[in-house]
């Protein structure tokens, strides 16, 4: 037991420091990781509803086999092209 939580107390240690060295600084950071789980959070629902609907509409054939996993990678690449970071902005010298 002392190992699990010595673990994870590591784990959360761990991503503190790793974050705080990226460009940026730990807030930024940490608002990007909330902004790309608000977006698994959305693409996970919008992969439920086709699922379920092609579960629905399509209960046997080859749309029931190969529509889920279509559908899953369509959405991966959704996430892929939309997750990435920001451009940063420049710095003005004045």
């Amino acid at each position: 037991m002392r190992a699990i939580i010595l673990g994870l107390v590591l784990m959360a240690a761990l991503s503190v420091i790793v974050l705080s060295i990226r460009p940026g600084g730990l807030r930024r950071q940490l608002r990007l990781a909330a902004r790309r789980l608000r977006l698994v959070l959305l693409l996970g629902g919008v992969y439920l509803v086709f699922s379920t609907a092609i579960r629905v509409f399509f209960p046997d054939g080859w749309v029931s086999d190969y529509g889920p996993p279509a559908v899953a990678l369509v959405l991966a690449g959704a996430f892929l092209v939309l997750a990435q970071d920001p451009a940063m902005p420049t710095e003005r010298k004045q």
